[in-house]
């Protein structure tokens, strides 16, 4: 009984998934496809517990660790210019059309630029990782708070409330699930950010390590490494989605 809920939302994937793998295996043990374009599920495995320690000690840490600071940084700047856009027009004119040119630009003609001004540091990797990430969280707050709580406003403004209280008892609640869309996009942001920062330069992190093991036809070990990169970020999805559940929640706000 206990399992059931699970196993209804989740069996068809889990099915999926085993079957793949399996055919996976089979193709790659009958020699269908080189074992340096696509390593046996199973050979991917024992990489990945020979390599452990170099990717749980050093690589992961690297790289979580500017997913962190640059998903910090874009939740902060992201929510404040999305607030600053909704409640000052001027400031929304002048600032929407440079964030849309913003996303036009490849990250891959702006990431040597971000290693001349700050080095082969962390610094240069969360850079791109806040460019990835922050527009989300603009986006969400912004078209969350712009949209939400038209009825309310007025109800609001007919017993005197000022700009204040409309914002922080209509808006910003109404505005929550936007919000948490932006930061459940974001956060994955994050980790394609740091990928593609640890690609262009560095010496540690996921990034890094697959893109050394492609180098040396290691393919086993780059598949290793893609694989904790694509854990991270679910890990990390499900615990933005978990947050916004138990908000949400607590504020009686049903999706």
């Amino acid at each position: 009984m206990f399992f059931r809920k699970p196993f209804r939302d989740y069996g068809p994937f889990m099915l999926l998934m085993l079957l793949t793998c399996a055919v996976w295996e089979t193709v790659s043990r009958l020699g269908l496809v080189p074992s340096f374009i696509l390593p046996a599920p199973s050979a991917i495995w024992t990489a990945l517990i020979e390599q452990r320690r170099l990717l749980f000690e050093q690589h992961l840490p690297a790289t979580l660790q500017e997913v962190l600071i640059g998903f910090a940084l874009s939740v902060s700047c992201g929510t404040l210019l999305g607030a600053g856009m909704h409640m000052f027009r001027p400031l929304e004119k002048a600032l929407y059309p440079l964030l849309i040119i913003s996303q036009t630009i490849p990250l891959i003609a702006l990431s040597p630029i971000f290693i001349m001004w700050f080095g082969y540091t962390l610094w240069s990797k969360v850079a791109v990782v806040f460019l990835t990430a922050f527009f989300p969280v603009v986006v969400g707050t912004y078209d969350g708070l712009h949209k939400s709580g038209k009825i309310y406003r007025e109800l609001l403004l007919t017993l005197g409330a000022n700009r204040w209280h409309i914002l922080r008892k209509t808006q910003i609640p109404l505005a929550l699930p936007s919000f948490f869309s932006g930061l459940k996009l974001s956060i994955v942001y994050c980790v394609i950010g740091a990928t593609i920062g640890e690609w262009l330069g560095g010496s540690r992190g996921l990034g890094y390590f697959s893109r050394r093991m492609a180098g040396n036809l290691q393919s086993a070990e780059m598949f290793a490494a893609v694989f904790l990169l694509s854990a991270l970020g679910v890990v990390l999805f499900l615990g933005v989605a978990g947050l916004e559940k138990y908000i949400l929640k607590k504020r009686g706000i049903h999706r």
